[in-house]
């Protein structure tokens, strides 16, 4: 059974999101704090962390760095408030995968756990389209560039197909942050950067000539037409 760990400091987030996955078919391990989490994980690795970003006794941000020094595999999804921006920026850069904002639906919480297993997942089958040298499978939300797979996390792969599959045209951050956080209507523009740096990075990594991946100043980022 998959099994997903749950470290929020508000007991009614915990019984309610773990009621939800639950009933999804998941094993549940919830933690009120970042320290009871913290001794659980060194002992045993789930599936995925579902992690709070303010707690005290060990903030979110502080157990993703631990839990990177030793770990860069395990899957770590955010929760933040709307009035965290800064911090949910430094989680991203911090290691974290993905987040999202409370309030949030339980659809696209549960939407986003599925495409983060099923990529991290064995035998995973690639299905997906070619673009120039990008290739999209939307339906597992995987990537290539230039047969080379590219391990995105479910924004990242948001955002590369709505530059990708649109290449030459410019993509405001508004119109970025609508394609990686549809439930959300508040737009983050600094989350977009961080996302665009980690993309930029990630493809890089698979490829060091990767250069197809531009900033337009004062609007936004284009997708470099295949030459």
């Amino acid at each position: 059974m998959i099994q997903i760990a749950l470290v929020d400091d508000e007991e009614k987030i915990r019984t309610n999101l773990a009621y939800a996955l639950e009933h999804e078919g998941y094993e549940v391990m919830v933690f009120s704090n970042g320290e009871e989490a913290w001794a659980a994980l060194e002992k045993s690795k789930p599936d995925l962390l579902i992690l709070d970003i303010m707690m005290p006794r060990l903030n979110g941000l502080e157990l993703c760095r631990r839990i990177r020094r030793t770990d860069q595999t395990l899957p770590i999804l955010f929760l933040s408030s709307r009035d965290e921006e800064l911090d949910r920026v430094i989680g991203l850069e911090s290691g974290g995968d993905d987040y999202l904002c409370k309030p949030f639906s339980i659809r696209e919480l549960l939407a986003r756990i599925r495409v983060i297993l099923k990529r991290c997942g064995p035998g995973s089958v690639f299905t997906g389209t070619a673009a120039g040298h990008l290739e999209l499978d939307r339906e597992g939300c995987l990537a290539r560039w230039k047969g080379v797979p590219l391990i995105l996390t479910i924004t990242e792969f948001r955002i590369l197909d709505a530059l990708g599959t649109a290449p030459g045209v410019v993509k405001t951050r508004d119109q970025l942050f609508a394609a990686a956080f549809p439930d959300d209507a508040y737009p983050n523009e600094r989350a977009v950067d961080s996302h665009i740096k980690r993309l930029r990075r990630k493809l890089v990594e698979a490829d060091p000539a990767f250069d197809a991946l531009e900033t337009v100043y004062g609007l936004g980022y284009r997708f470099r037409r295949p030459r």
